[in-house]
């Protein structure tokens, strides 16, 4: 479930290839339009449900057709418009189908043009986020209007850690495993920054992760 193929400016990827993998193909076959998503550590199954993005790219921009099975073993062709994609969300958030194969549709483009961009996010990220730690990337979404980095870190928890999860000094806008977090721990202290940001800014903190079996 991991296979990718070029087909003129259309690209067709599994639901497991990574996204990192799907970019480089772009790049390698002179297709631009992806260069956001190299450094977005999922899978395209993922990427498509939660309409992924970073520096002003997201899927919903790319992807032409969504192919899933339903629960009762249908096979369905979700176009772009039917995917309902929005912020971190899309119509697949809300129903009981799982990915199997994304198509993108991308632009011709000068692939020594688009590696330069790649390396270019590649070195903002390692600059501003802790890639140095275990994480599940950007903990909270982006509340209107504001950061939720910069609300975490104006409440002052920087640094603020339970058990082996701590609020990254480098990027207050990610919990990190600061050694042997469990699962509870990365939940503890998410509360105590929505208790606490709440607070102080009347601001309600929604979890950009998904809890799978709480």
């Amino acid at each position: 479930m991991n296979a990718v193929s070029v087909q003129g400016s259309h690209i067709i990827a599994k639901a497991g290839a990574t996204l990192a993998q799907v970019a480089r193909t772009a790049m390698e076959h002179g297709l631009t339009g992806l260069e956001f998503a190299s450094g977005i550590p999922g899978t395209v199954g993922g990427g498509v449900v939660m309409n992924a993005g970073a520096y002003g790219g997201e899927m919903s921009q790319v992807v032409v057709q969504v192919n899933v099975v339903s629960r009762d073993g249908e096979v369905l062709e979700l176009d772009n418009e039917t995917m309902e994609f929005g912020y971190r969300t899309s119509a697949i958030r809300k129903s009981p189908f799982i990915v199997t194969e994304v198509i993108f549709r991308l632009e011709k483009g000068d692939t020594d043009v688009i590696r330069g961009r790649m390396e270019e996010l590649a070195g903002r990220r390692r600059e501003k986020q802790p890639l140095e730690y275990p994480s599940a990337g950007s903990t909270f979404k982006r509340p209107e209007g504001n950061f939720a980095g910069k609300l975490i870190m104006e409440a002052g928890l920087k640094g603020f850690q339970i058990g082996g999860a701590r609020v990254s000094e480098k990027h207050c806008g990610f919990v990190v495993n600061a050694g042997n977090a469990t699962a509870q721990d990365v939940r503890d202290v998410m509360a105590e920054i929505q208790a606490r940001v709440k607070a102080m800014f009347r601001v309600e903190l929604e979890p950009e992760v998904v809890f799978l079996g709480w």
